[in-house]
């Protein structure tokens, strides 16, 4: 039977069962029209007299008052009355409090620290008994919060498109593809720690970051799905399981960090690769939270202090590189091999921020405070932003004193370390 037809529903034209009347069924009043929609002007509060109720109206005003819904004639007789009965007053309190638990939705994402704080926690009480080095350790963060990104995300998010960017030359560049997309690129670069590390390759006839990219979406016989995400966290903590297996690493030149990994035209120690892949990581987790409207926090300070390091010990590389290309002022004094050299101080302001002295004329040149002919400063989101090649150098918000030549070549180096 239909609710239309139901027996609780009442039919104002069915006839009414004898003993029964208008008086026995409830009556529900009418909406009553806000006062402010009428245009009549609003009551002077300020003014308002206690009203005289019974003790029984008053207790039931209780709730309403809790809730500050009562009108203030009201609430000034109840506050009254309170002062005068113990019970109310009690009552009133209780009802109060359970007000204060009442409070607006929050967002269900988890804080994106408290990983790491639950981990610090543990591990405070009992170390791990074999430890992720600490080189390694953003690069096992920014993946676990990327794959906590990819476990919200529903199927569908996973065709959304996304915009890759990064900086060519004199210009920016770009690459449309897919949430799956991304996660495909980062497991194929990410293969190339994994080749260094004796593990399996996804890609083992390339070197090239886009080369290896490019053929890696090429060889799939269909646009990745919800299917890339599997052999990206698998390969992600199988290269954690190595690094970690492999031992200690003192900082010598026989230590683990210092296996070489080589991108094709350039070469990293292992434990600078692995953090070039966390800050690739956590750069193509903010493309995908964008395209999918999700939330995301910038890495922990201490990992964002260690991408940043990175980044200012590659500029003079990088200085170097678009020189040859012409794409830079023409060294100025060039000088031998740890050798103090004219030098631009950076400043990267905020957490995991710094500074440091870049050299701007010798690659193996050392930065000196002595030589210090430009000085430029930036938020430390803004920097990783522009070394990603997410903001032009023109654009970057920075704060810039002294030669601006300099300043505009070391901005420039900044976003030719993107790639794709």
């Amino acid at each position: 039977m239909s609710a239309a037809n139901g027996p609780d529903r009442f039919d104002p034209y069915e006839e009414e069962p004898e003993g029964t009347g208008p008086v026995d069924r409830p009556w529900i009043p009418t909406p009553r029209s806000s006062i402010e929609d009428t245009g009549r002007p609003l009551p002077d509060v300020t003014a308002a007299e206690p009203a005289v109720l019974e003790h029984r109206v008053l207790k039931s005003l209780l709730g309403a008052w809790a809730l500050a819904a009562c009108a203030p004639e009201e609430a000034a007789a109840v506050e009254i009355h309170l002062g005068d009965c113990g019970a109310c007053a009690e009552e009133a309190l209780r009802l109060r409090d359970a007000v204060g638990l009442l409070h607006a939705e929050e967002s269900l994402d988890l804080d994106p620290m408290l990983r790491s704080r639950v981990l610090e926690g543990c591990l405070t009480r009992r170390p791990a008994r074999i430890p992720v080095p600490g080189w390694a350790t953003p690069y096992d963060a920014e993946t676990a919060r990327l794959d906590a990104l990819l476990q919200d995300i529903g199927d569908g998010e996973w065709h959304a498109p996304v915009r890759l960017r990064w900086y060519e030359g004199a210009e920016q560049v770009g690459k449309k593809t897919t949430v799956a997309g991304v996660i495909a690129h980062l497991t194929s670069v990410d293969g190339l720690v994994a080749r260094a590390l004796g593990l399996e390759d996804p890609a083992p006839a390339l070197l090239d970051p886009t080369a290896r990219t490019k053929a890696y979406w090429k060889a799939s016989y269909f646009p990745p799905t919800r299917a890339a995400r599997a052999p990206w966290r698998d390969q992600s903590h199988s290269v954690i399981r190595t690094v970690s297996f492999a031992g200690p690493d003192k900082g010598g030149a026989g230590g683990s960090g210092q296996l070489p990994v080589s991108y094709g035209n350039f070469e990293l120690a292992l434990r600078d690769a692995m953090i070039d892949r966390a800050f690739e990581c956590w750069i193509h987790a903010g493309d995908i939270a964008d395209a999918v409207d999700y939330p995301y926090e910038a890495p922990a300070p201490r990992h964002l202090n260690r991408m940043i390091d990175l980044a200012a010990r590659l500029l003079p590389g990088s200085l170097a590189t678009r020189r040859r290309h012409g794409l830079a002022a023409p060294a100025r004094e060039l000088v031998g091999a740890g050798r103090p050299a004219r030098s631009l101080r950076l400043e990267v302001e905020g957490a995991g921020g710094g500074e440091w002295l870049i050299a701007l004329d010798s690659p193996a040149a050392v930065g000196s405070a002595g030589r210090e002919v430009a000085h430029v400063a930036l938020d430390g989101v803004e920097f990783c932003r522009l070394a990603a090649g997410h903001v032009l150098p023109e654009e970057a918000a920075a704060g810039q004193v002294g030669d601006r030549e300099a300043i505009q070549d070391v901005l420039s180096a900044t976003a030719g370390l993107s790639r794709l």
